[in-house]
């Protein structure tokens, strides 16, 4: 595979590590001259100075061909959006990857079809309510392409769903229980599963759909 990857911070150049490590061909981009130099001196030729912005730069590093992958990992949320779209729509480049710097910028990336998106202080988040008691569901993950996320609700004694099956609950439409894990064990959700004080639930479902969950879960 081959891959551009915009931004030769410490997240990038990481990236760019990791992925020469398993064997790909790979080009780092970075427009700070200090930065550069530091990155010359292990990368070598597969680092390059330059706005990835600019079409030219983004030329020079071979995206013409083009590389099976992009990723905009720079520091500025603008640029990664930039460096994405000009990759997928006028060079046809198959997957792109952004990195969001401030959570408040998803909406712009999701506005123009970039969806598959990293954000540390989101993952930082879901890290933290997954850690926190009081969070009843907790957002694992979202699959923006396909509209869908998610989410882990522990099942306590007081739950409606405590003692229920799986196929008796009346579940919002656009959601599914994925899984059921209790005592460190977990197995695939069916419909005679029954739901019970202490398990921890994996649920799929649309965005929006989270209140409606919990109050067949979890509230009265």
């Amino acid at each position: 595979m081959y891959a551009i990857v915009a931004g030769g911070g410490k997240v990038g150049s990481n990236v760019a590590r990791s992925l020469l490590a398993m064997g790909h061909e790979v080009t780092l981009i970075e427009q700070r001259p200090y930065r550069f130099e530091q990155l010359q001196e292990e990368f070598e030729h597969q680092v390059l100075l330059g706005d990835a912005t600019e079409l030219h730069v983004l030329e020079r590093a071979g995206i013409a061909r083009p590389p099976e992958l992009v990723l905009g990992v720079t520091g500025d949320d603008e640029d990664n959006l930039i460096i994405c779209q000009l990759a997928r729509e006028k060079y046809g480049v198959g997957k792109v990857v952004a990195r969001v710097n401030d959570p408040r910028n998803q909406a712009h990336f999701d506005l123009l079809g970039i969806s598959a998106t990293v954000s540390a202080t989101a993952s930082i988040m879901a890290l933290i309510e997954h850690e926190v008691p009081e969070h009843d569901l907790i957002h694992l993950l979202e699959l923006r392409k396909e509209n869908l996320e998610i989410v882990e609700v522990q099942i306590d004694k007081s739950a409606p769903a405590a003692g229920k099956l799986v196929q008796n609950l009346k579940l919002p439409e656009g959601s599914r229980l994925i899984s059921i894990t209790r005592n460190g064990k977990s197995e695939i959700a069916i419909g005679s599963t029954e739901l019970q004080p202490g398990d921890q639930v994996l649920a799929i479902l649309q965005p929006g759909k989270e209140d409606e969950l919990r109050r067949v879960l979890l509230k009265s």
